[in-house]
């Protein structure tokens, strides 16, 4: 690998820790860059997912002000994440991408959808009778998580902001954790059985651990509602683009 390369995975990781830890968006970056150091669309992928475990270590502390008391609520999701996770990494192994990703823009613009209507969408859910189990939404997102990821962590922003009243940044910093067990167990069937680069992962992996320790500082001063529009628009010019995408 020439330096020039390694030098763009570092630099696209710090993007990716970034835009990860704040908006759930990491894949947007980390994915491309990738795929423009040279590797082919599989390894690229179970690549990404390995490296994207910087982007989790970097958050755990750079948000320890907003997980602080939340170690029961993380590990209730965390064991439902850890499933899903399995899931998607063996559904990845073994079928075709091609139907799943045709569905992913639809799942991206529904995840911006919830966050720019938050407020109305948590009034209809917490309605009697209306609420459906959060824990299957959960399970469903780390399933996609574990199989591609691109935004899984805006569909999970928007599951949790509308599930709870809380500070966005809790909200926040609470996916980056439940996402990164999901992460975690797919990025171990990855590197036992997948075509994983680890030079790669471990240069784009570093770029992660520090773009993701500086992220959740920058989510505490921002403020909410132009954070979440910020977010949500993010994700609807990477569903158009995965669209346009052949």
């Amino acid at each position: 690998m020439d330096l020039g390369t390694a030098a763009l995975l570092v630099a696209g990781g710090v993007g990716a820790g970034l835009t990860g830890s704040m908006a759930g968006l990491a894949s947007l970056v980390s994915y491309p860059v990738l795929l423009a150091a040279g590797l082919p669309p599989v390894a690229a992928n179970m690549t990404n997912t390995v490296a994207l475990m910087g982007s989790t270590a970097g958050s755990s502390v750079g948000a320890r002000r907003e997980l602080h008391g939340q170690g029961r609520r993380i590990a209730g999701l965390s064991g439902i994440a850890v499933a899903g996770g399995v899931a998607g990494a063996l559904l990845l192994l073994w079928t075709p991408s091609e139907a799943f990703e045709r569905i992913v823009p639809g799942l991206i613009v529904l995840g911006a959808l919830v966050l720019l209507f938050r407020t109305a969408v948590r009034d209809w859910y917490l309605r009697p009778g209306r609420r459906p189990p959060l824990s299957l939404a959960v399970f469903l997102i780390a399933v996609y998580g574990g199989y591609f990821g691109a935004a899984a962590g805006v569909l999970l922003l928007a599951v949790l902001a509308v599930a709870a009243t809380e500070p966005f940044p809790v909200t926040n910093a609470v996916k980056s954790m439940v996402l990164g067990v999901a992460n975690l167990v797919a990025a171990v069937v990855y590197a036992l059985t997948g075509p994983v680069h680890w030079a790669a992962a471990a240069l784009l992996g570093a770029g992660c651990l520090i773009g993701s320790w500086t992220g959740p500082a920058l989510v505490r001063r921002t403020p909410e509602r132009p954070l979440r529009v910020a977010i949500a628009v993010a994700a609807l010019g990477l569903a158009a683009y995965l669209w346009t995408t052949p």
